[in-house]
């Protein structure tokens, strides 16, 4: 099924030219991709693995406790994430990334400095929630938005890499900066990757684009406004709501499987070393539903591409029922379960674009990642307290299968994309 074109017709070129979209903009997608991979949305998941054992052995702390950090980080966020996106409409994204990387570096880096008081070190996750969503793709979603349009998928595809290859690079500086200084050595080493990569590159490259610069299916008058609904008109359609709900179930179903995948891989037998590979057969899925959907996003009906590919997690959990040891189910469960993963993120910032337009994509974008962000931090806790009580992880498997099917057909209610009818920033 072919996407429909009417608000953002087929792209040509704009006012600057015969240029393609990527030899425009690929200075700022650059500096989003480095932003993205050195901001708060994957730094902090991908050192909490090398945080329990020394914390325990230092201060008693328990997995849970210490785990209660993050998600205290990422509810904040998640409150927060439309008042940022408002901001990054207002006063612009470089703005607001370029602060956001920096106070989230600082504060950071702080916990080198932490007693030993959960107090404390609540505290500081709860300071990073609110100063760091800004350098996440809630802010440079909206650059990326404004740059391109024919290759919006596959653009926000490779932004999203930078999640990918900070799951590379983090671990081995985590590892490199315990030989050398201890565990408290891996907060001041990490936050350098924001100053001395991040800041620069954001300085150095990235700039939103002028009115005649922008595609016109952006541009809405010759005052450099930009078309798309107003916040209150998002709001006020079935089409956000759809969207919002599907975002939901789906987070709540992934984001605890990712987290429990070493112990579920466990469950069926399989020893740490099975686990490792595994992993990263998760982070390869990512990386191709990232770079796949989002190409196929730029071609076809965005939510006729999201169903069948969310529906792909629920064949995964379905294939990770029971506590079989056959290592190529469990591989290709994984691979599923980070391809789709990879997708949902390309899908929220695309489909809140074609639908909604431009004009406030922030504080839209910012409404939108709440419930990602929300349930991405209480589903590991879900998953949890089901294997605690049932002693087994297949009742939740199946509820997220359920999730998984139902978040994919939610999308297929939305429509076309000339449902919506919007030009001027119009209320």
């Amino acid at each position: 099924m072919t996407a429909s074109r009417s608000n953002e017709a087929a792209a040509v070129p704009g006012p600057a030219g015969s240029r393609s979209e990527f030899s425009l903009g690929w200075k700022t997608l650059l500096a989003a991709f480095l932003g993205t991979m050195c901001g708060a949305s994957p730094l902090p998941v991908n050192v909490l693995g090398f945080l329990f054992d020394p914390l325990n052995a230092e201060f008693g702390w328990s997995k849970t406790q210490i785990s209660i950090g993050v998600t205290i980080y990422g509810l904040t966020a998640a409150l927060l994430a439309p008042f940022y996106g408002a901001m990054c409409d207002r006063y612009g994204v470089k703005r607001v990334g370029i602060s956001s990387l920096i106070a989230f570096a600082v504060i950071f880096a702080s916990f080198y400095l932490m007693p030993g008081q959960l107090a404390f070190f609540y505290g500081i996750w709860f300071l990073i929630g609110l100063v760091a969503i800004g350098s996440t793709p809630v802010s440079w979603s909206r650059a990326i938005g404004l740059w391109f349009v024919r290759n919006r998928g596959l653009a926000l595809g490779i932004m999203m890499l930078g999640t990918s290859a900070a799951a590379i690079v983090v671990p081995r500086i985590a590892v490199a900066a315990i030989e050398f200084g201890g565990w408290r050595m891996i907060f001041p080493a990490v936050a350098l990757l924001p100053i001395l990569i991040a800041v620069p590159a954001v300085l150095a490259l990235f700039r939103e684009p002028r009115a005649d610069e922008m595609p016109p299916q952006i541009s809405a008058g010759a005052d450099g406004s930009v078309a798309g609904m107003t916040l209150g008109k998002a709001m006020r359609t079935r089409q956000f709501w759809l969207l919002w709900v599907s975002i939901l179930l789906i987070s709540l179903a992934y984001g605890g499987a990712h987290t429990h995948m070493p112990a579920i891989i466990k469950d069926h037998g399989l020893g740490i070393g099975d686990a490792a590979g595994i992993m990263g057969i998760v982070g390869l899925g990512l990386l191709s539903g990232r770079l796949i959907v989002g190409a196929l996003l730029d071609r076809f009906w965005g939510p006729g591409v999201g169903f069948p590919v969310l529906c792909l997690p629920a064949l995964a959990c379905y294939l990770l029922l029971g506590t079989g040891s056959d290592f190529a189910m469990i591989a290709l469960a994984a691979f599923l379960l980070g391809f789709a993963a990879g997708a949902e993120s390309d899908l929220i910032a695309f489909l809140a674009a074609r639908y909604f337009g431009m004009a406030q994509f922030g504080r839209i974008y910012g409404f939108l990642y709440m419930p990602f962000a929300t349930m991405t931090a209480l589903s590991p806790v879900l998953y949890g307290i089901v294997r605690d009580t049932a002693g087994s992880y297949d009742p939740m498997l199946a509820g997220a299968a359920l999730m998984f099917v139902t978040g994919g057909a939610l999308l297929l209610l939305m429509g076309g994309y000339d449902r919506l009818k919007w030009s001027h920033n119009e209320d």
